[in-house]
């Protein structure tokens, strides 16, 4: 079963059509990016299959579930259980700490967070140190891989990261990349980022061009960011 596919999808803001038709497909245990021009639809396709947004048409199953026929409350149920999503703000709450934060979707489902699982995951990011602290005393990179972590817990079926690198510097987003590899290496989760950055992108093993609403374009990366980024001048001239 694929993790995430979504067939004929459109959405429009007033009289813009921001996706027309778009369809993807992201395998069981993938790691693809999405890219496309500044207002191209790329985040908007993040929040539909989050199910933060409602689709004017069309069908996103992750998992085998088809979420846009889910219900806000039940989107929320499915979100926490099946569905990582990783922002680029960061989205966290600055009252709780590090380990509140990651815990936090388990405890809103009534659900028991697994001791072992919470000991792996933030031993591999790096949190096991800072799991006291608030969101406020960590570093850019810091917070989001208490994110990612926050992300992972459940084991969901395919994390969707939306530009996870946009508020880090170069070398905290370097790192992040190689976190986020050996993250889909190890663990059951699918991922789908959304970025400009070719960086990013070349971390995954396929990106996906995004114009008109819809995928025009689908690469190996071969983990290279000069050919991710001569690809999308391509698709983009």
């Amino acid at each position: 079963m694929d993790a995430l596919k979504a067939t004929g999808v459109c959405r429009r803001y007033g009289e813009q059509e921001v996706l027309k038709d778009f369809a993807l497909t992201l395998g069981a245990g993938g790691f693809e990016a999405l890219m496309g021009p500044s207002g191209s639809g790329k985040s908007t396709f993040l929040h539909l299959a989050a199910g933060l947004l409602a689709a004017d048409a069309g069908a996103i199953e992750i998992d085998g579930t088809d979420v846009t026929r889910l219900s806000d409350a039940a989107a929320a149920r499915f979100r926490r259980r099946h569905v990582g999503v990783v922002f680029q703000a960061f989205n966290l709450l600055d009252d709780r700490t590090v380990a509140d934060n990651i815990v936090l979707p388990l405890r809103l489902d009534g659900a028991r967070p697994d001791a072992a699982r919470f000991a792996k995951l933030t031993g591999v990011l790096g949190l096991a140190d800072k799991l006291a602290k608030k969101p406020e005393q960590l570093s850019g990179g810091e917070r989001q891989r208490t994110a990612i972590a926050r992300a992972l817990m459940a084991e969901p079926a395919v994390v969707l990261a939306d530009e996870p690198t946009g508020n880090l510097d170069v070398a905290a987003a370097k790192e992040l990349c190689a976190l986020l590899k050996e993250l889909n290496a190890t663990e059951k989760s699918a991922i789908l980022v959304v970025t400009h950055d070719p960086v990013v992108a070349a971390s995954a093993t396929h990106v996906n061009f995004l114009k008109d609403g819809r995928i025009v374009a689908r690469h190996a990366t071969q983990g290279d960011p000069a050919r991710v980024s001569q690809l999308y001048l391509e698709t983009y001239r």
